[in-house]
């Protein structure tokens, strides 16, 4: 049975006064007052209201007593189970009218708080099994599989997992968004970034598209189809990484166009992070390094795609030798700049 908490029904109180001009109480299943505009009131046993309860119909009561006062006592029904009590104080003939429209207004206020009640404990759910998977190592349990397949996630197929960052957080988009992720198990895993994971390699193409024609500024990572969610998640986000280091002129890539340069960003080689690092606060020089690798040391295109000019660009280029030590225009110190941008997006 839901239980009305005291803070939930003083809350409730001190909202519907402000508009109600009598005295409020609510009782629960029990007939206790656990909210009311009298706050001596609160904790007494209110009789209107274990009869209310009893009966599961109004009782007005006509005259004071000694544990109750004249008014309306209203049963505050919920998925059919009487789960407290309204009361308004005063003469019944004046505060029935009020009776049905609080009754209705609290048991509205009351569902919806079962019902984000609801959402938070399943999104904590969600989490948790998102959680489990992305750390479990090994064979899957039956126990595993259930659950897992209670999110339409079925641990006998092979998988992918998207993980697509930059998505709009406008409420316009949302709507659209939520059809695209329906289709898919998918969660949402920090600020603009979700995780999907994909079982019908079909699909993935017809999923993404319109995600990179819809939304400009997406970027979008695919891992390998393993039985391993765990091992699909840290290929895709891995590949996530690269394309945050490195910017390549595209959205979407796949873990296996790159899995040379994930597998570089991971190995400590040297301690070129540190060197690439000093780069951080210039975010111009950090750009034309992007820049100068994507055009595979291409003065020219570099300068072009910066919209500068050469000698703006070989100065840039004399900076980041100063700052870091390491040419860029010599090609194995160049190597060691790329496993430092690539180093420190992991």
């Amino acid at each position: 049975m839901f239980q009305i908490s005291e803070k939930q029904a003083q809350d409730i109180v001190d909202k519907m006064m402000k508009d109600i001009p009598y005295n409020i109480n609510i009782m629960n299943e029990r007939g206790i007052i656990i909210g009311s505009g009298e706050s001596e009131r609160v904790g007494t046993v209110h009789q209107g209201a274990v009869q209310a309860l009893e009966t599961g119909k109004m009782i007005e009561v006509w005259q004071d007593g000694h544990y109750e006062k004249q008014g309306t006592n209203e049963p505050i029904v919920i998925h059919h189970e009487r789960v407290g009590v309204i009361g308004i104080t005063g003469n019944p003939d004046e505060v029935r009218p009020f009776c049905n429209i609080v009754k209705t207004t609290v048991s509205l206020l009351i569902e919806q708080r079962i019902s984000l009640e609801h959402l938070a404990h399943e999104a904590n759910r969600k989490k948790s099994m998102l959680e489990m998977l992305l750390h479990h190592q090994g064979a899957y349990t039956q126990k595993i599989k259930k659950e897992a397949a209670q999110y339409h996630i079925d641990l006998l197929l092979k998988t992918s997992a998207v993980y697509v960052k930059h998505l709009p957080a406008d409420p316009v988009y949302v709507a659209e968004l939520s059809k695209i992720f329906m289709q898919h198990p998918s969660f949402h895993m920090e600020e603009d970034s979700y995780l999907i994971l994909i079982q019908n390699q079909d699909e993935i193409d017809k999923l993404l598209k319109p995600l990179v024609r819809s939304y400009p500024d997406v970027l979008i990572a695919i891992s390998r189809q393993e039985h391993n969610i765990a091992e699909c998640y840290l290929q895709a986000k891995s590949t996530m990484n690269v394309l945050l280091a490195l910017r390549p002129p595209v959205r979407m890539i796949s873990f296996a166009e790159v899995e040379f340069l994930v597998k570089l960003s991971q190995s400590s080689l040297t301690n070129t992070i540190h060197l690439v690092s000093k780069l951080e606060d210039t975010v111009d020089l950090l750009d034309t390094l992007r820049s100068f690798i994507n055009h595979n040391g291409s003065v020219s295109f570099t300068a072009d795609e910066l919209n500068i000019h050469r000698n703006t660009l070989q100065y840039r280029l004399k900076r980041i030798h100063t700052l870091t030590g390491k040419d860029p225009r010599n090609l194995l110190q160049l190597f060691e700049l790329t496993h430092g941008l690539l180093a420190l997006y992991q």
